[in-house]
């Protein structure tokens, strides 16, 4: 590890940057630095938009990559280095916001069932059941799970907030057999018994993908998936909106709402006003006006 690499990361971690927020910012560095194959405190303000322009007309970068780079470099420049004239000024306009897509409860079953594996199993269940990130099925440990009150504690999520979202019964079934077989320690889903690290979000990307192949589902792209369908089925289940913002661990009531737009159990409940319109009782209501102003 370089020098420079050691003072970004002392730098990010007084900052009580995420670890999620540090693997961005470091991969916006080394990419540039690797871009030029020099150390990116050599680099020039012309070369650095050169970079940009790079990965936007070259490589098609979506606005959002751009814009984890653009953020990673100037903490860099900013806090780290202390190069502030060199720190991007460029902004790329944000795609439109998409809908996201949600799968019905019948082909997130066939997905958790189509994995052989138990541990692949649980850790779907454990998303969907729960409404996790991935970050968050993670960092799962034996003693989040709190079958007394029936709750999962989800310690230090996204902001570095804890909270509790719920723990599912058969979930919980499922989960003491497997912790009485394999006992995992420290986390309830280690890439291996015999290792303490946690798993890769690689691999936890992989196998979602391949039990989604597996089970013949060709839409929902991605575990966020599960996170999306679990909070649109609890609104289908006329579950409160703040409730379930709760759960999620949203900061804003506007990023749930999202879910309302998705839900087609609940949009299909509401009655156009057009069908609500009956030209006879206007009819009626001016025949009873025209009596009334004769007497």
């Amino acid at each position: 590890m370089t020098e420079l690499r050691e003072q970004m990361i002392r730098t990010m971690e007084l900052h009580n940057l995420s670890k999620n927020t540090q693997r961005s910012y470091l991969a916006a560095v080394s990419g540039l630095s690797k871009f030029y194959m020099k150390s990116p405190d050599e680099v020039t303000k012309e070369m650095i938009e050169d970079y940009f322009l790079y990965l936007k007309r070259d490589r098609d970068r979506a606005p959002a990559t751009l814009g984890s780079v653009i953020t990673g470099l100037r903490f860099f420049y900013n806090r780290v280095v202390c190069q502030e004239h060199l720190a991007p000024v460029c902004t790329f306009s944000k795609k439109p916001r998409r809908l996201p897509t949600v799968l019905t409860q019948g082909q997130i079953w066939k997905i958790i069932n189509a994995t052989d594996n138990v541990k692949h199993r649980l850790i779907l269940m454990a998303t969907y059941s729960a409404g996790l990130r991935a970050s968050e099925v993670i960092a799962l440990k034996p003693e989040h799970i709190d079958s007394q009150r029936m709750l999962i504690k989800v310690v230090d999520g996204k902001g570095r907030k804890d909270r509790y979202t719920l723990l599912s019964v058969k979930f919980l079934r499922e989960l003491r057999k497997y912790y009485r077989t394999y006992r995992p320690h420290p986390y309830l889903f280690p890439p291996s018994y015999k290792r303490k690290q946690s798993l890769s979000y690689g691999s936890l990307r992989e196998m979602y993908n391949k039990a989604r192949e597996k089970a013949g589902i060709k839409n929902g792209a991605g575990l966020h998936t599960l996170r999306h369908s679990f909070a649109t089925h609890l609104l289908e289940d006329g579950y409160d909106i703040r409730k379930i913002q709760l759960l999620l661990g949203h900061s804003c009531l506007s990023t749930t709402m999202i879910y309302v737009h998705v839900s087609r159990k609940t949009l299909s409940k509401i009655k156009s006003p057009l069908d609500s319109y009956d030209p006879q009782d206007e009819n009626e209501m001016e025949g009873g006006d025209d009596d009334g102003s004769n007497q």
